[in-house]
């Protein structure tokens, strides 16, 4: 008869119930709460990433970076004003805080530790520049520092790939500024 044609619902046959709509909403609630607090994370350090160098730069600049002597020389045409060496020198502190960031972010500072070494170097030595050659007036020795900062910046283009190839593009910019600050403090201490 007909209760021979009925059909017997199994427990995962059932429609939802008000129970298990509030489970899912409330787990998919942590897990966006989750994935907002890495957003957050992730924001905060790079932040910190590219604001601690960018600051270091820009101090280091409004110490250090006035020369009258800079000014009063005559320059090639292809030297570049004192403003926009200062300008360039504060993008290539953004683009190596940024490529740093992308390496930690990967765990390649733990991976690999030389490359934080470099980067600490890095950083000192572009810091080092503007004291050196604008305030000290020792342009051979500015050379010596710029000469290094390249060797550096190339080792940590070699490292920064290993862990993530847009890290390492990125300090190339940063590398091709370093070698047109070798010969324009070349010219400065022939000038």
């Amino acid at each position: 008869m007909a209760s021979q044609d009925i059909k017997h619902r199994t427990r995962d046959d059932h429609e939802p119930s008000v129970g298990d709509m509030n489970n899912n909403s409330s787990s998919s609630r942590v897990k966006r709460q989750k994935r907002t607090s890495m957003a957050k994370r992730g924001l905060r350090s790079l932040a910190i990433a590219v604001a601690l160098p960018l600051s270091l730069t820009l101090l280091n600049i409004t110490l250090f970076g006035s020369s009258q002597s800079y000014h009063a020389l005559r320059k090639p045409f292809w030297f570049p004003p004192l403003w926009a060496l200062h300008m360039t020198c504060l993008a290539s502190s953004f683009i190596m805080g940024l490529s740093a960031w992308l390496v930690w972010a990967e765990g390649g500072f733990h991976k690999e530790p030389t490359a934080v070494a470099l980067f600490l170097s890095q950083l000192a030595l572009s810091l080092a520049w503007d004291p050196v050659v604008f305030k000290a007036g020792a342009s051979r020795v500015g050379l010596v520092v710029c000469l290094a900062l390249l060797g550096v910046l190339a080792g940590c283009s070699r490292m920064f790939r290993k862990v993530n190839p847009i890290a390492g593009d990125l300090v190339k910019l940063s590398l091709a500024w370093a070698a047109f600050l070798v010969l324009v403090n070349l010219k400065l201490v022939y000038l």
